[in-house]
């Protein structure tokens, strides 16, 4: 039971420090605040942030890359 408790901690954690580092925030420092804030409190910082901070965010980064050519 304990071993489940710490291993689903730590997976919130990582999950919460990805989508951190893949979210764009309108404003740069929130992302460092952020993950002080998960790295300090690392249950209830992650729950905040997914209650809250992903809010804040304008969406993720998505892969598009432009294929047209210009010849």
């Amino acid at each position: 039971m304990f071993f489940t408790l710490i291993g689903l901690t730590a997976i919130l954690w990582i999950w919460a420090a990805v989508d951190i580092f893949r979210a764009r925030f309108k404003n740069p420092v929130s992302r460092f605040l952020w993950l002080v804030v998960i790295v300090f409190f690392p249950i209830i910082g992650s729950l905040i942030y997914f209650q809250f901070g992903r809010r804040r965010t304008r969406g993720r980064k998505i892969f598009n890359p432009d294929f047209r050519r210009s010849h």
